[in-house]
């Protein structure tokens, strides 16, 4: 083969990396490198196979079978274990059954019913199971074929004259065919194809994207990627005729706003937002609000074009059937670079919330009417009818999802579908798959049975929970205790470096899921690390802001932040250190309430406030006067703000025992003058973690339990208390002590 320079995709091939590998390895290999770059294809779109030798394992003779891309994989990451295996000799037979059924075709019963069959042709026992497009890769004679979804070729085909358009550009390379539902029907369509036309190396599918094929794997990848570059070329001329970037999507409209304001306007707005699409469900927000973004959204046509809705039917299972524009007049925004007092950014929010308001409303109306329109006799119920992606003008976009990989991958799909509507107009003219397709995929039964079949949601699912004092002790505890049940966690703390190493270590663990768009903070994962003094209402709020700008608001807060002052060497405590106890133990923790309380209004959605006192609240002790009594006034506090609160916000307290293991107010100093205090014998040079654990045992000793306090005790009431299990209990203080009975009521 000869050396390719491609400008629009990667070429990525190593043979010597191939070459270490089998037959079905390669068919991963060469997956993920066509999956790795989006202008190829969308996360969780398009399929691979090839077509190997394998022995059978009862006969033990040689067999042709079609390794292809399972169902719900995605070609970036998948692995071996993503990929369905099955006898090609059995996929072919099937054809007798197909052309033999009296109701064959596309809008029949009988598409669906033969995707059970698949299983019937498994080799090996493979669990992975097939997919819809399975057909496609089986009834193409060649050893390897790929399946795309590349922006260019996409264009292509959802330009008005599609099919012209693929004539000009591949000639006889590539066969173009109308919208046809992936299945048998389009599998066979395909096989007659490649037998009418030997000199095809490709299909163009209308609406819906590439296919193409070789007798090498190599070859093949190639072929891909050359079909791609050949599209974008030719699209990326036709776009420069027409005067580029500066009159895309008919030239610009709207400024758009400094970026600084774009995200105060957003930290304002996002909360509020959240609670409106949130009614059914909690959604988790991505924000995206680059050039790029920024040129469609800001653009004369952009709202004509939004409301054709998108084309591929990969990219409205995600975005559905079309965005929600928020019409606005370019005079009521300001002017590019403007900056706003106080008042005049809290006039743009309001003005904002009124456009959102309608828009939203109009929306549900409209989704409604779609889904009574094109709805069948045996189509699923009708969905969650609010957007998952809003196109703000000035601002950018939001993306909605069940989690922040899900928002991500969401906005990824619609910058694909930007990008698809940018080459269709410079080619020709844009055009969307007709609704009635579009429904027939989107409620299409077997899509309604994946969804069934993906496992249920954890218990905090859904939920965004900011843990102030995430950086050390029970507030990493409690992190990675809420982490394990689904929540995206925000770990806080006043320093920034142990912030962000709770969240690195809960992202290492959990991962940050797939979908790649967004923005700054917006492009996180399921934690993020953040700095904040909660004695400064201005950097709480700060810290707020940041969330929201993350996630799009959140749901609930964990305070485990808290310090304890020793006497000096005559027992007394300073008046700046007594200050200082008070302002973190009681006055910060008001202060997070204060402010925090501003934002779970906006979002008018059920919060949970979980604080943290201490046993030493009722239990006098000699040398922590500060401590006690700033814990004792915490305790109240948590009465107090259940009433303020309520009944949106439910207010709760944790009270350890002394927890000495794995606490930051446990530094080796304190651990020593407690081992003096108590006169429990030590040396000098013993090491930290022999002291802390005689210390401890020293504590469990005078439980009932006789058991040391642990981090992951605490954990376990915060996550009770977090949870909907106690969901009817408020201003309460849960004692984790082990038994101290001097702490019992009285």
């Amino acid at each position: 083969m000869q050396p390719r320079t491609f400008n629009y995709v990667k070429d990525l091939w190593s043979d010597a990396d191939a070459a270490k590998l089998d037959p079905a390895g390669r068919l991963v290999y060469r997956s993920n490198l066509l999956g790795s770059d989006q202008r190829i294809t969308n996360t969780g779109g398009g399929n691979t196979s090839s077509k190997t030798s394998e022995t059978d394992p009862l006969a033990k003779k040689p067999v042709q079978v079609l390794w292809v891309k399972g169902s719900g994989g995605d070609l970036r990451t998948s692995t071996r274990e993503n990929f369905s295996s099955l006898y090609q000799e059995r996929l072919l037979a099937l054809q007798e059954i197909y052309n033999a059924s009296p109701g064959k075709g596309l809008k029949s019963q009988v598409e669906d019913d033969m995707v059970a069959m698949f299983q019937h042709c498994t080799f090996n026992l493979n669990p992975r199971a097939p997919s819809i497009d399975t057909p496609l890769h089986s009834f193409i004679p060649a050893k390897h074929v790929d399946h795309t979804h590349p922006n260019a070729a996409i264009a292509v085909a959802a330009s008005a004259s599609s099919e012209k358009l693929t004539a000009e550009i591949y000639g006889a390379e590539v066969v173009y065919i109308p919208w046809l539902r992936p299945g048998f029907e389009l599998g066979l369509l395909m096989q007659d194809i490649f037998k009418k036309y030997p000199a095809a190396k490709g299909i163009m599918m209308g609406q819906h994207g590439l296919i193409n094929w070789s007798d090498d794997d190599k070859e093949c990848y190639y072929r891909t990627l050359d079909l791609i570059e050949k599209a974008s070329q030719f699209i990326e001329k036709k776009y420069a005729a027409k005067g580029g970037h500066a009159a895309a999507f008919g030239g610009q409209l709207h400024a758009a706003l400094a970026q600084e304001l774009r995200h105060r306007v957003f930290a304002r707005l996002l909360p509020w937002l959240r609670g409106q699409v949130s009614q059914s469900k909690r959604f988790i927000a991505t924000i995206q609000d680059d050039e790029t973004l920024l040129r469609f959204v800001n653009s004369r046509d952009a709202a004509r074009l939004a409301e054709l809705g998108t084309s591929c039917p990969d990219h409205f299972l995600r975005t559905k059937i079309k965005p929600l524009f928020v019409n606005i007049n370019p005079a009521e925004l300001p002017a590019s670079g403007a900056q706003l007092d106080e008042s005049k950014l809290n006039a743009l929010v309001e003005l904002l919330k009124t456009k959102l308001s309608a828009g939203l409303e109009s929306y549900r109306k409209d989704y409604a009417d779609y889904y009574n329109r094109c709805k069948r006799p045996n189509s699923p119920a009708l969905r969650d009818p609010n957007p998952t992606i809003i196109l703000v003008p000035g601002l950018g976009m939001i993306a909605w999802g069940k989690d922040k990989s899900e928002s991500r991958t969401t906005a990824e799909f619609y910058n694909c579908a930007i990008e698809v509507i940018r080459g269709a107009e410079a080619m020709d003219k844009y055009i969307a798959l007709p609704q009635q397709e579009a429904f027939d995929i989107e409620y299409w039964l077997m899509e309604e049975a994946k969804l069934r079949r993906m496992p249920p949601e954890k218990e905090l699912a859904r939920q965004v929970i900011a843990v102030i004092g995430a950086g050390s002790g029970i507030g990493r505890e409690v992190a990675h205790r809420l982490a394990r049940e689904g929540a995206h966690i925000v770990c806080v703390d006043v320093n920034l470096a142990s912030a962000q190493a709770a969240a690195k270590e809960i992202t290492d663990k959990f991962g940050v899921g797939i979908g790649q768009a967004g923005t700054g903070i917006s492009n996180c994962g399921p934690a993020i690390g953040l700095a904040c003094d909660i004695t400064n209402r201005a950097s709480i709020r700060a810290m707020l802001d940041q969330v929201a700008l993350a996630y799009g608001g959140f749901d609930s807060i964990a305070v485990t932040a808290g310090i304890f002052v020793s006497p000096d060497a005559s027992g007394h405590i300073p008046d700046d250190k007594w200050a200082t106890t008070f302002a973190i133990n009681v006055t910060g923790t008001y202060l997070v309430a204060d402010e925090a309380f501003k934002t779970w209004k906006e979002q008018g959605l059920a919060g949970n406030l979980v604080l943290t006192t201490s046993a030493n609240a009722v239990v006098a002790k000699k040398g922590s006067v500060a401590y006690d009594t700033s814990k004792a006034a915490a305790n109240h506090l948590v009465r107090e703000l259940a009433i303020e609160l309520a009944p949106l916000v439910r207010v709760n307290a944790v009270a350890p025992a002394t927890v000495v293991q794995g606490s930051a107010m446990f530094p080796r100093e304190r651990v020593i003058a407690s081992l003096a205090k108590y006169n429990i014998p030590f040396a000098a040079d013993e090491p930290t973690e022999s002291l802390t654990a005689r210390l401890s045992q020293f504590y469990a000793d005078r439980t009932l339990t006789k058991s040391p306090i642990t981090p992951a005790d605490q954990a376990e009431a915060f996550f009770l208390l977090l949870s909907r299990r106690l969901s009817r209990t408020t201003g309460q203080v849960i004692t984790v002590d082990g038994g101290l009975h001097e702490a019992f009521l009285r």
